[in-house]
Formats: C-alpha cells, sequence, structure tokens
C-alpha cells in the first residue's frame, strides 16, 4: 500500500447516490464508498443529479450562492444549472454532495431514466446526461476546485474524461480519472446525430463514437487513465471477450493493464443486523435464535401463513434477463412443489412485472410478490428469509449475496461475475463454503442447487454452522476501499 502522506482529493461522480436517489446497487456503492475513502483521510466530495422524485426538504439540500445558474451548452441550446449542497453521513463521518438542478432536463422527470409508469427511456436521455457529465466540470472550474482524482462511475459520467482531455487539457492537467463499470450491459449508445451535442472538436469524435452512435462508455474507456469493474472474476470474464462488453472486447483487449476487478463491500452501518432497525428484532452470529421473529414478520407483511417450520426463500432486485428470473418461471411448477415460501421484491419490465403477479395469484399460500421498492422491506428480507437466490444470467458484483451473508440468509447463486468471488458451494465433509452455487444457466441447475439447500436445511446444527461462517466473513467496505486508495496513489505517482 502507497503510505499515506498526504490526503488526496477526489470528486465522486454517480447519477445515483442514496438516500437522494436509488435503483440499484450503484447507488449504494455512490453512497458507501466515498465514506469509506473519507475514513482513510481523503478529501472526498460527491456530485450527482437532482431528479424530480428528490425531495431537496427531506435531503437538506441547500443553495451555493456561486454555483447559480450556470450556462451549459448542448448541442445548439444553452440550459442553466444551479448545483446545491447537502451531504451523507454515517455515526462516524460526512461527506459533501453537490447536488445538479436544471429545470428542463432533471427536475421536469421524476424517473432517473425512464418514465416510472411505462418503463420506457425517456427520449432525450442523451441531453440529459450530456449536461450533467458538462456541469461536473463546471462546478469545479467556478469553485476554483481541480481534484487530484476525478471518479466517474458507469455511463452516465462516461463524457466527463473525453471533455477533461479535449476540452480542459491545461485546467485539469495534474487531475487523473478513473472510470468504474459498473455493468457493460447499458453503456449510454444514442443516434448519430447525438454526437454534434457533446461539443468536442472533430479530431475526437471517434474516441466517443461505436457502431456509428455516441456510446458514453466508449469515451469513459478511451480517455479514462484507470478503469476498474465491480469484481475480480466480472474483469476476468470481461477481458476474456465472453460478451458481455457488448462490443467492446476489442476496445478493451489493447490495453488490459489499464483495467482491474475490486470487488464491493457493505456498508456495515446501513446492513447490519445487530443495528438494523428496519428489522424485527436484532441478531447477531451469537444470538442467531433472535432471526426468528424477522422470518414471522416477514411472513405476515407478506401475506402468506405462519409456518416458521419451512424455509423462505428471498429475492430483491430488478426483473429482467440479467437477473435470471425467466429461470424461476420456467421452474414454477416444480419449484412450488416443494415445502417453501418464495417472498419477492423487485421491479422492471411490465412484461416481467405482470408474469411474477400472476405467479403469486397461481400460488397465494407459497408466494409473495410485492413490486416496486421498498428499502424496509427489502431489509425484513434480508433478515427474515432462510435463503437467498441468485440466479443471474451475469453479475458484475452483487451486493445481495454480500448482505445476505451479513444476515445469516445462506445465498443460492450461479457462479458467475461477482457471485463466484463471494459464494463458495457447501461442503458437509470439510465444512467449508458459505452457501450454494451452480454453473449451468438453466432451471434444472438452478433447482439442483435449491434441492440441495433445502436438504442441508433439515440438517439443523449443520445449517446453523454454514449460517454462522457467512455471517462472521469481513465484507465490509474497508478492503475495496483499501485498493481503490492504491489505485488513486499509483497513478498520482506519475505526475511525481
Amino acid at each position: 500500500m502507497f503510505p499515506m502522506t498526504k490526503p488526496l482529493s477526489v470528486l465522486f461522480v454517480s447519477s445515483e447516490v442514496y438516500p437522494f436517489a436509488k435503483t440499484g446497487g450503484l447507488a449504494d456503492v455512490a453512497y458507501s464508498l466515498p465514506l469509506a475513502l473519507r475514513d482513510l483521510g481523503h478529501d472526498i466530495r460527491v456530485m450527482l443529479p437532482k431528479y424530480g422524485s428528490i425531495s431537496e426538504r427531506k435531503n437538506k439540500i441547500h443553495e451555493i450562492n456561486r454555483l447559480k445558474d450556470i450556462p451549459i451548452p448542448v448541442g445548439d441550446a444553452v440550459s442553466l444549472a444551479t448545483v446545491k449542497s447537502s451531504s451523507m453521513a454515517n455515526p462516524r463521518t460526512k461527506v459533501q454532495a453537490y447536488v445538479t438542478t436544471n429545470t428542463n432536463y432533471l427536475d421536469a422527470y421524476k424517473g432517473f431514466y425512464a418514465d416510472p409508469v411505462t418503463g420506457i427511456d425517456y427520449e432525450n436521455n442523451d441531453e440529459r446526461f450530456i449536461f450533467f457529465n458538462k456541469t461536473v466540470l463546471q462546478t469545479c472550474l467556478l469553485l476554483g476546485w481541480f481534484p487530484d482524482i476525478i471518479h466517474c462511475n458507469d455511463w452516465q459520467t462516461g463524457l466527463i474524461p473525453a471533455l477533461v482531455r479535449e476540452v480542459y487539457p491545461e485546467e485539469f492537467k495534474n487531475t487523473k480519472i478513473i472510470y468504474t463499470i459498473h455493468n457493460f450491459g447499458n453503456q449510454g449508445s444514442f443516434p448519430a446525430e447525438s454526437i454534434a451535442k457533446v461539443g468536442l472538436p472533430e479530431s475526437a469524435l471517434e474516441s466517443i463514437t461505436h457502431n456509428g452512435r455516441l456510446n458514453f462508455m466508449k469515451a469513459g474507456i478511451v480517455h479514462a487513465d484507470r478503469l476498474s469493474t465491480v469484481s475480480p472474476t466480472y474483469c476476468g470474464e470481461v477481458l476474456a471477450g465472453s460478451g458481455l462488453s457488448d462490443g467492446l472486447d476489442d476496445l478493451l483487449k489493447t490495453s488490459p493493464e489499464k483495467m482491474m476487478g475490486i470487488l464491493h463491500g457493505v456498508d456495515m452501518m446501513t446492513w447490519n443486523p445487530a443495528i438494523d432497525a428496519s428489522i424485527a428484532k436484532k441478531y447477531t452470529a451469537e444470538t442467531l435464535t433472535n432471526k426468528i421473529p424477522n422470518k414471522e414478520a416477514l411472513l405476515k407483511r407478506s401475506g402468506l401463513p405462519v409456518r416458521l417450520d419451512i424455509p423462505i426463500i428471498g429475492m430483491i432486485g430488478r426483473l429482467n434477463e440479467q437477473k435470471g428470473v425467466e429461470l424461476i418461471l420456467e421452474a414454477a411448477e416444480r419449484l412450488f412443489a416443494e415445502d417453501i415460501h418464495f417472498v419477492l421484491l423487485g421491479d422492471g419490465e411490465q412484461e416481467m412485472k405482470q408474469k411474477f403477479a400472476e405467479l403469486a395469484e397461481r400460488y397465494p399460500h407459497k408466494a409473495s410478490v410485492t413490486l416496486g421498492f421498498d428499502d424496509d422491506l427489502a431489509h425484513l428480507i434480508e433478515a427474515g428469509a432462510d435463503m437467498y437466490l441468485m440466479p443471474s444470467l451475469f453479475e458484475p458484483c452483487g451486493l445481495n449475496q454480500q448482505y445476505s451473508l451479513v444476515y445469516g440468509t445462506v445465498p443460492i447463486v450461479r457462479s458467475t461475475g461477482g457471485l463466484k468471488d463471494t459464494v463458495f458451494e457447501y461442503n458437509e465433509e470439510t465444512g467449508e463454503g458459505n452457501g450454494f452455487v451452480f454453473n449451468e444457466f438453466s432451471a434444472d441447475a438452478m433447482l439442483d442447487a435449491i434441492h440441495r439447500a433445502l436438504q442441508l436445511y433439515r440438517q439443523r446444527d449443520i445449517w446453523l454452522q454454514m449460517v454462522k461462517q457467512g455471517m462472521k466473513e469481513d465484507h465490509s467496505w474497508g478492503n475495496a476501499a483499501r485498493q481503490y486508495s492504491e489505485m488513486y496513489r499509483s497513478i498520482m505517482k506519475d505526475l511525481e
């Protein structure tokens, strides 16, 4: 590890940050990682857009006099940005958050990327995030603050590295850029007419264009000093040309040394059954009997028969192809022939939501489906379920399997990405392992893993031993924060 000679200044940019805006794990990362980096001594600030669904009053968002009505060109039009201030905190530390507001592009939209009712992407997402990317850099200019590191996340921030290198090379000459790709599945790809809206010189347009379209992610990959993704296995899968990078494989292969995988962690101030105020009763690995009231509370809230003798399989997440949810639909008849309860909390594509609503209607005494997102229910599922299912087609990192281990809820996962890095098949002979794993992406393979879990569940002493093993593992953000800190310092050495 590089010695902490002085704190580095870091601007962490994300399209969603808990508790302001959240659709998935990105928001959790954008909350937890900056706080963990602040604990290491770095001067870190966060920047995000303010969508219409974000309450300024609830989130204590305040004006900054010198960051009002900033003109931001997008194509031939100019819109005004006003950047406000808030903060993120845990009992140990606090991080300042800059929140970008704008009437036309941000405040007028309750959804982040898509209409919350129809699920259809907003047609002007290109302009909305071009606007946000430009505002980030204008904010630094107006503050006279040129951080050592700008840490960008996912496609929504991918143009920042290109703008820094092509528009503001002198102003940010001592700034290095990290670009973290959380999911290659969505690259911010827009029609050719979007390219001119960015306002880059002609010589730079190829670097932001892929297959004749504007591609935010390609811009980030080309112009960032270092790339990271969210688990070592996912990094290896992408560099191996597995098709997960959706056509950007060749670009990544040109400089594989530029990219590394860092497994994300768990915010133990938010996801920790010993202190979780959202669950029915707090517990630890030493007080596992206190998990039972959470199981009872989950069954009651889910409208399922209160039978504490049969296992609950929980699931939280997006209802889409990536998450492998079609395997559950395919296996439904065989799955619900078992003596189980199934509790799902999720949102996503309309067709898939309808199918899961129908599933709950077909098996009213075994399956409960809640559509949308409910943070309290998510915590109760982790605490009250006995097992947690993640049959993902691919999973860059995955946080819920780690939450499950912390909460003593045994994960059943497909061996891919971050799931492979965190969940290991339990071995009865050696007593090693913390869950159940299947390799083939099929309903049969998933059911086989579930059956192995159900069989062991009946062997209570062995089951409790496995549960305790998972709970005692270190899934905190400390290790990831140290790795990012080392990455920051390694690229800053280039300026020495």
